[in-house]
């Protein structure tokens, strides 16, 4: 008989992959071997052990004294002693409420708010808005490390996944802010898989901003024109840049603009800096026009104006080249601050061809070649498309107050600037000069409102007084 192939033998052998199937790669799953799960939670449970009389140095004394009061003297000793310290209690948060809300009031709202609010929510919130990574049909959430509150806001320490980034969170900070039922959501990145969440307990801006005081001294690159979210002072900077303010009719342009020209008063009274005021309305910057040391009002005045400080600008250049790179203010060489208010009437919307075209070269060239030699271009605008204003890229600094549509909101503030909270479309008309800016040192959009300059404040510093 004729020997014959083994079917069997065919079919074990292997099976080498074909071309069009190609090699398929998986990454390995590492299980942390039971003793180092272990050995962590004990870790960690003596570090909290550790760490407690240093978080909450006022309870723990008194949990010890008490202890130690009822065990030598039982209740009417524990008694005695819970009504002196009661006592002791009340007397030091009447007479030094400040180190008593930083050593008691806060920590104990700061235990509070991480149990009922964030621990609580935490998983939820995070997995609905996107924020908890999944990898082999595992669900892996960032860790609070960490909950501390002061006067104003709660500040949520979060140790990250390995693999994501605080990106991930500055675009989801819409849906943190309603998810923890705060006003807002601001994130600061502290190091390599460190972050803190800034969650206001309360608008800290709904309530309007007066005029403030005129200072001593103009500090250019830091000019006081209204409040930030977090309570400090909202400084802007005038010297070295050039500023676009956009916002709807009623938006509070005009508090922006007064704001800054009331905290330049100092440096315009002795000589180290001038305004320039164009007002094509004749309404906002006219209540003021002592102050300017040029001024126009139509379409021919305000482009001769704009030709005149180009010119300025070039001849300063001039003697500057080869001697010097940067401007200092001096009474021979001013910082010039050309306030534009409606700059899209000489843009776009001036029946004048030629002087739409002359308007845009000269705006160009001062935003262009201007900062390094001291000229500002300080300008407001309603509407911030391209077909209305193509130069807002040549202005490094942008302010974004009430919007008309949610898309404008990147065309003011860049690209994402929506994504990471700066929702300038949503501002409530009631809140005039309520913005958003985005600062050079972080990308994530800042919450201000500019101080309101009234008529009466206006007609005081034109007259000379504050």
């Amino acid at each position: 008989m004729m020997n014959q192939p083994k079917v069997g033998a065919a079919q074990s052998s292997p099976t080498l992959p074909t071309p069009a199937h190609g090699v398929r790669w998986t990454t390995p799953i590492v299980e942390t071997p039971g003793i180092v799960v272990l050995g962590s939670w004990i870790y960690r449970l003596v570090r909290l052990v550790v760490m407690l009389p240093f978080r909450f140095p006022v309870m723990v004394a008194s949990a010890v004294a008490c202890t130690g009061v009822w065990w030598h003297w039982s209740w009417p000793g524990l008694l005695t002693f819970a009504g002196g310290l009661s006592t002791a209690a009340f007397v030091w948060w009447r007479r030094w409420p400040e180190s008593f809300s930083y050593c008691v009031t806060l920590r104990l709202l700061a235990w509070w708010r991480h149990l009922s609010v964030y621990h609580r929510h935490w998983q939820p919130v995070l997995v609905i808005s996107g924020l908890a990574e999944s990898y082999q049909e595992r669900r892996y959430l960032p860790r609070i490390r960490r909950v501390t509150c002061n006067d104003r806001a709660d500040y949520v320490r979060v140790s990250l996944v390995a693999g994501t980034s605080p990106t991930d969170f500055e675009h989801r900070v819409v849906e943190l802010a309603h998810g923890f039922a705060a006003p807002s959501c601001r994130v600061v990145t502290n190091g390599p898989r460190d972050i803190t969440l800034e969650f206001p307990r309360h608008d800290t801006l709904a309530e309007p901003l007066g005029a403030l005081p005129v200072p001593q001294t103009s500090d250019l690159a830091a000019l006081p024109v209204g409040k930030r979210e977090d309570g400090t002072a909202w400084k802007l900077r005038l010297h070295g840049t050039h500023v676009l303010i956009v916002g709807v009719t009623g938006a509070g342009k005009g508090s922006v603009v007064w704001s800054a020209v009331r905290a330049m008063l100092p440096a315009i009274s002795d000589g180290t800096a001038e305004v320039w005021g164009i007002d094509p309305k004749r309404m906002e910057l006219a209540y003021g026009r002592s102050l300017f040391a040029r001024y126009a009002d139509d379409g021919e005045s305000a482009v001769a104006l704009l030709e005149r400080a180009v010119a300025r600008m070039q001849e300063r250049s001039e003697r500057y080249a080869g001697k010097q790179r940067s401007h200092t203010p001096t009474k021979d060489d001013p910082f010039v601050v050309v306030a534009l208010d409606e700059v899209a009437f000489l843009t776009a919307y001036h029946p004048d061809r030629d002087i739409r075209k002359r308007a845009e070269n000269a705006i160009a060239t001062l935003t262009s070649q201007g900062r390094s030699v001291g000229f500002c271009v300080l300008a407001a605008l309603q509407d911030p498309r391209k077909e209305v204003m193509n130069l807002r890229n040549l202005f490094p600094d942008k302010i974004a107050l009430r919007l008309d549509e949610a898309s404008q909101v990147d065309m003011v503030l860049g690209e994402g600037a929506r994504e990471r909270g700066a929702e300038a479309h949503l501002i409530d008309p009631t809140l005039p000069g309520m913005a958003y800016v985005r600062l050079e040192t972080s990308p994530s959009p800042v919450r201000v409102r500019a101080a309101f300059v009234s008529d009466d404040d206006i007609t005081a510093m034109a007259n000379g007084g504050a």
